[in-house]
């Protein structure tokens, strides 16, 4: 049964007519209580995931748990309809598990609160807030096993549970939760951060409705989302065709030697609602790259891209969720059967932007983007250091932005609207390792009349005796290139010991042991490149040359640019050799992929150092749907063989 709203004056809102003055205030007011979130989360928090990196997602929603500020997409939908029980005043709930709130959490390092506001015992909206937890037990340090089979292997799963009832912390089952963390300290304290950020916008939301009156504040919540609707409604309308678009990408592989996996995903429009259908998409994996995913979140990822891409002055929020319609088969990679592992779906959610870029830029190939979001690589590094206390480091990577239509993707850069880097002397007081190297990789980000982010190299120098893990893609296929634009360079993880051997290890792999003095070169991928790289203006690519971002010898290749020993352009030789390279390559095509996987799985070991991945095992026991299919005994190795 879905939740049950309880509340000691219950009567019903009235829409109200409203000045725009009101409405600007309202919107500005909600925008800053959503920023003042976060401002009070990363000064009390104590992971370095979310204080310096801020893995977090705030949201306030309306009274129907639609968002109106935030920036993932409110799950309040997917979390009233799988929870069984009553809401009530002074409640708070914590959950950390996909499959029991419909993927409102997508693996269980992401602690989730949900808090309801009532103002005089009438529910008057929402604020909730999730952030990933460096720890949450399971088999390996960072709660994040490559290898699992079962979301059980992963850590401690908290259903939907009240945390806070009647405003009284219930202390015996947060105690039990952090009893099964390896850092219990700073996952109180985050969720202590939490907590205290919630409150905040509470505080902020009772405030308005006071000051503007309930019916007021209701309303302008109602416009806000209906102002969204009807940008959201004119965006699809000119941008999305009737006729189906196909696209579709791969995760490489699952870290036990197996892949790649597809995502394939039809786009098409029916009057004023846009379909997006999964069908074709991989069976499930029997290793943790599945992501469960969220309809109301996948709206979210979309009406975001669009907005960026088209109209970026829009504010986003829940209200266009009506014009989507999304199909996702069970038992697939992106809709598994409990207990499927989920802990690295971070590949799937990553892939999952790239699918987004081919499919909405297809109709219209001026606004389509390049290949780049690609993976949001994690690095951990755990150990006991000499006096033998405990240290355990979380850290997000980043890769180079793919090329756009309106100009070069930033260099070693987020995807993530809100993510920064951990600063490398807070890493280094806090950490037995040292960062030799932390730069960009000039020629990686794809050519193209606008570039691709360059990837970034980060050097760790370990200190202390320990094991690492990796979670990273785009090691066998390319950030593609669009509009005759080259493709990035893939990522690399290179080890080399303090005995002087080396050493390439996956971009998946859990407990690799270091000692002190080794080193790991931790490479990101590169965006993908935007239009023809001969049509790049000569003396931009001077540039770019000078600032170390192309090296000369890429100009000429990559480019078509002849550079003198000063740097300037040798105007003649350029449009020349320009010419010469354009006539050789022959006409372009919207998407350069960088080859078919078989040829990329044929070149693997040359080119990367690394075997390439087997025919993947899917888990039989989830395949009984229609849409998944049965596999025959054996595996299902003709359909891959027809996909590849």
């Amino acid at each position: 049964m879905p939740a049950k709203i309880v509340e000691t004056r219950p009567r019903p809102f009235k829409r109200v007519s409203l000045d725009p003055i009101t409405l600007d205030i309202i919107e500005n007011a909600m925008l800053n209580a959503r920023f003042e979130m976060d401002a009070v989360l990363f000064r009390t928090a104590m992971s370095p995931g979310i204080r310096e990196q801020h893995d977090e997602f705030p949201m306030i929603a309306n009274v129907d748990g639609k968002m109106v500020v935030g920036q993932f997409g409110s799950f309040i939908y997917g979390f009233k309809s799988a929870y069984d029980g009553t809401i009530e005043e002074g409640d708070m709930f914590l959950t950390t598990d996909p499959y029991s709130c419909e993927g409102a959490v997508s693996h269980i390092n992401d602690w989730l609160l949900l808090r309801p506001i009532f103002k005089d015992g009438r529910l008057i909206a929402y604020a909730a807030m999730f952030g990933h937890m460096t720890d949450v037990g399971g088999k390996v340090p960072g709660s994040l096993p490559t290898d699992a089979r079962q979301i059980f292997e992963e850590g401690i799963r908290i259903p939907p549970t009240k945390i806070f009832k009647k405003d009284v912390l219930q202390e015996d089952m947060l105690n039990l939760i952090l009893h099964n963390c390896r850092l219990p300290h700073w996952n109180r304290s985050d969720f202590n951060a939490i907590v205290a950020a919630i409150r905040t916008a509470e505080k902020r939301v009772i405030e308005m409705a006071t000051r503007f009156g309930d019916d007021v504040y209701y309303s302008a919540l109602e416009e806000l989302l209906d102002r969204n609707r009807r940008a959201m409604a004119h965006l699809i309308k000119t941008t999305v065709p009737t006729r189906k678009q196909y696209f579709e990408d791969y995760i490489c592989d699952d870290g036990m030697g197996m892949g790649p996996y597809k995502m394939r995903c039809a786009m098409w429009r029916e009057g004023e609602k846009v379909v997006f259908d999964f069908e074709g998409t991989d069976p499930q994996s029997i290793s943790s790259v599945n992501l469960y995913l969220n309809e109301e979140m996948f709206k979210m990822f979309c009406g975001v891209y669009m907005i960026m891409v088209f109209d970026p002055k829009i504010m986003f929020n829940d209200g266009f969720y009506d014009l989507m319609e999304v199909r996702i088969p069970k038992g697939t990679l992106l809709k598994p059967i409990e207990p499927a592992a989920l802990s690295c779906r971070t590949h799937a959610l990553g892939r999952l932007f790239d699918v987004l870029g081919g499919l909405l830029g297809q109709g219209n190939p001026a606004f389509l983007n390049a290949a780049g979001f690609s993976d949001s690589p994690h690095f951990m590094y755990s150990g006991y250091d000499q006096q033998g206390k405990w240290f355990q480091l979380f850290q997000i990577g980043f890769g180079g932005v793919p090329g756009r239509p309106f100009g070069d993707g930033p260099d070693g850069h987020s995807m993530w609207p809100n993510f920064t880097n951990v600063p490398n002397e807070f890493v280094e007081s806090y950490f037995p390792l040292r960062i030799e190297t932390y730069e960009t990789l000039p020629d990686s980000g794809g050519a193209g009349k606008n570039r691709g982010g360059n990837a970034l190299r980060v050097a760790y120098r370990f200190l202390e005796d320990g094991e690492i893990s990796i979670h990273d893609d785009r090691w066998l296929t390319y950030p593609w290139g669009v509009n005759g634009g080259i493709p990035g360079q893939r990522s690399r993880k290179e080890l080399r010991r303090k005995n002087g051997s080396k050493q390439v290890i996956p971009s998946k792999c859990d407990r690799i042991p270091v000692k002190e003095g080794d080193l790991l070169l931790f490479d990101t991928w590169g965006g993908g490149g935007w239009g023809d790289p001969y049509e790049r203006e000569a003396a931009r690519v001077a540039f770019d040359v000078e600032a170390g971002l192309v090296t000369a010898a890429g100009a000429r290749a990559n480019y078509g640019v002849v550079l003198r020993k000063d740097l300037s352009v040798d105007e003649k030789a350029t449009a020349t050799l320009r010419a010469r390279l354009a006539k050789k390559r022959g006409k372009t095509s919207i998407f350069n992929f960088g080859g078919t996987i078989p040829e990329l799985k044929k070149r693997c070991k040359a080119e990367t150092g690394l075997e390439p991945p087997k025919q993947p095992q899917f888990a039989r026991f989830v395949l009984a749907t229609k849409a998944a299919g049965k596999p025959k005994k054996g595996g299902d190795g003709k359909r891959r063989k027809a996909a590849a």
